[in-house]
């Protein structure tokens, strides 16, 4: 079995941290559960990241399961994974295509 790592764009991980800030506004318990729908994506993801259908080029893409965003992602190698964007469902779609290094 190979161990695989994340390797998250740092505009993804400011995606996140921007998405919690405005959970954290409206509720007390919905930024952790973000948090943890995005840790259960992203260890799905190094689990099988073959499970989700390429969308785009060589791009995946999984949904989270409570929250109305998306985990955009790509197999760099057969160990690493490269999170391109942490992305609501409905804005800007294909945005984070100049990510693509």
């Amino acid at each position: 079995m190979t161990i695989r790592q994340a390797e998250i764009h740092p505009d993804a991980l400011a995606e996140a941290e921007a998405a919690v800030a405005w959970y954290a506004e409206r509720s007390e318990h919905a930024p952790a559960a973000f948090i943890e729908e995005i840790d259960k994506a992203i260890q799905s993801i190094l689990n099988s990241p073959k499970r989700w259908p390429i969308f785009e080029s060589d791009f995946r893409r999984i949904p989270l399961v409570r929250f109305p965003y998306l985990i955009v992602y790509r197999e760099k190698s057969d160990d690493l994974i490269q999170i391109l964007a942490i992305a609501h469902g409905r804005r800007r779609p294909g945005y984070w295509k100049a990510r693509n290094r």
